[in-house]
């Protein structure tokens, strides 16, 4: 049987592809039910072991339920989709309709920044900065970037920012861990985030993009309030098919 607890191991050293994709739901009392769906579907069916966990976060606005999964290799997850995904679908649709998925984007962990190595604590908030890129040299320039400048300065309540560059090239995703979103709100009104900015607005190839495209979002509510560029995420459930082997 998986376990289950309450955040992902982001560094867990296994996990050689990352495939996060949201949710989008009608209304927000439909966040829980989804993620709750997603995973019962995973407890009652089969696991390849290349299938190491399955994160969900809840967004703070509402909107979507963003999915975080780990595995070994994309194989094993495209053999997935293709003989296994539609039969694990159908009963969320049936029981909770009205869900758009987008599809997810294929990241590789590349680095992280962790202030300090000690026993992970529970983020109270996780956001997720992404930025579209020109190309792998662009990405890891972004990341690199940010990295070295979070090296030299000291960011109170960040826990972890962890750098995932899309497959393509195309995408770079920091899966940045907060004490809680007052940590965050204080690091954007101070010096360090002001220098972090100048310093990305210089890179070559690299345009802040929100963390769900408009062009992905449902129709019904494309006239509603613009999400924010950078999401913001409780993190709720994770199913842990393989344990990590990295002690936390």
């Amino acid at each position: 049987m998986p376990t289950t607890t309450d955040f992902p191991d982001v560094r867990r050293p296994d996990a050689a592809t990352v495939l996060i994709s949201p949710w989008l739901v009608p209304e927000a009392r439909f966040q829980r039910p989804a993620a709750d769906a997603v995973l019962a579907a995973w407890e009652d069916q089969p696991r390849p072991d290349a299938m190491l966990a399955l994160a969900t976060l809840l967004s703070t606005d509402g909107s979507h339920v963003l999915n975080y999964a780990q595995w070994t290799d994309d194989r094993a997850h495209r053999e997935w989709v293709r003989t296994r995904r539609p039969a694990a679908i159908a009963p969320i649709d049936e029981a909770l309709p009205g869900i758009h998925r987008p599809g997810p984007t294929r990241y590789r962990r590349y680095r992280s920044h962790v202030p300090e190595e000690r026993p992970a604590a529970r983020p109270g908030l996780v956001t997720t900065p992404v930025f579209a890129t020109t190309g792998p040299d662009a990405q890891r320039a972004l990341a690199d970037t940010v990295v070295d400048l979070l090296g030299r300065a000291r960011v109170p309540g960040l826990l972890g920012a962890h750098f995932h560059l899309a497959q393509d090239g195309g995408r770079v995703l920091n899966y940045a861990e907060w004490t809680d979103a007052s940590a965050r709100r204080e690091f954007l009104a101070g010096g360090t985030a002001d220098g972090l900015r100048a310093a990305l607005d210089a890179l070559p190839g690299v345009t802040a993009v929100p963390a769900v495209p408009a062009e992905h979002a449902d129709p019904a509510t494309a006239d509603g309030p613009a999400r924010p560029p950078v999401s913001g995420y409780q993190p709720y459930k994770t199913l842990v098919n393989v344990p990590s082997p990295r002690p936390r």
